[in-house]
């Protein structure tokens, strides 16, 4: 069995928590941005099998977790990111692959198509993260969560294309007691604030900021799809890899917005495909 251990390093004064698994070239994992995500929950399922001959490294990212709640209101995304590389520096990422859900997908989008990149990216997947968000019943128990355990389980729902995670008291209250870590509601929820009338989505971001061009990726890519996403409209991978010099997509059957967690062996024979990894 692979061993797993939880490090923690302080990264331009900020407690940086990160889960790191095996040996050889680094690949890094980054999780989605709902209320009690956490490197651990997102990606316990599959980390044993993509530490087969890769160093593994999953960090909380800030607001998260272990690692500081802060946030930036002016560009949240931005702080975020330069935490992240500044972490790659500090663990002596020179190049890595990269795979994130969710936002951290979306994080690895708009680092791939800025002027200057700052992540050590050499291939990235993005799984469930790029396209635009639909307006439903699903995306309202994400952003309106009040910290209650029913409200929680509402989110496990949207997340989920099966009803075995929602119905699953346990795993709802893991989920429930990560967004309840202390400052964690309050990071992730100050994201979300607008000032009245300010222009851009989460956080008061520009709206420019919003629009990344995958035209300008330079890198390997794949989009991962889940074919039963609640979140995402259907056919947003395939969109995007069209837009992408060499960009490929693909879709996980059976799967709503984290394929690495409900679709776990789908989801690696994927990347174990493009990034090369060790299957046996």
């Amino acid at each position: 069995m692979t061993e797993i251990a939880r490090r923690e390093v302080v990264v331009d004064g900020l407690r940086t928590a990160f889960i790191e698994a095996g040996d050889g070239e680094p690949l890094v994992l980054l999780h989605g941005g709902e209320f009690g995500a956490g490197a651990e929950l997102a990606w316990e399922r599959v980390i044993g099998p993509l530490a087969r001959g890769r160093r593994v490294i999953a960090p909380d990212l800030l607001g998260y977790g272990g690692t500081a709640k802060v946030l930036d209101f002016e560009d949240g995304r931005a702080m975020r990111l330069r935490h992240l590389a500044a972490l790659c520096r500090t663990l002596g990422l020179a190049e890595a692959d990269f795979i994130g859900n969710s936002m951290g997908a979306v994080m690895l989008l708009h680092d791939a198509t800025a002027d200057r990149p700052l992540l050590p990216v050499r291939r990235a997947v993005l799984i469930c993260g790029g396209g635009t968000i639909q307006k439903n019943e699903h995306v309202d128990a994400l952003y309106d969560y009040d910290g209650s355990f029913e409200a929680m389980r509402a989110l496990v729902r949207a997340l989920f294309h099966g009803e075995e995670y929602p119905k699953d008291d346990a795993y709802v209250a893991r989920r429930h007691r990560s967004s309840l870590l202390p400052g964690a509601w309050e990071a992730v929820a100050a994201a979300r604030f607008r000032r009245p009338g300010a222009p851009g989505g989460i956080g008061g971001e520009p709206a420019a900021r919003s629009r990344p061009r995958p035209e300008r990726i330079r890198v390997p890519v794949l989009f991962v799809e889940g074919e039963k996403d609640k979140l995402l409209p259907r056919g947003w991978a395939a969109e995007l890899a069209a837009a992408v010099a060499g960009g490929r997509a693909a879709t996980v059957p059976g799967a709503g917005h984290c394929p690495q967690i409900e679709q776990p062996e789908r989801t690696v024979a994927l990347l174990a495909d493009f990034l090369g990894l060790d299957r046996n």
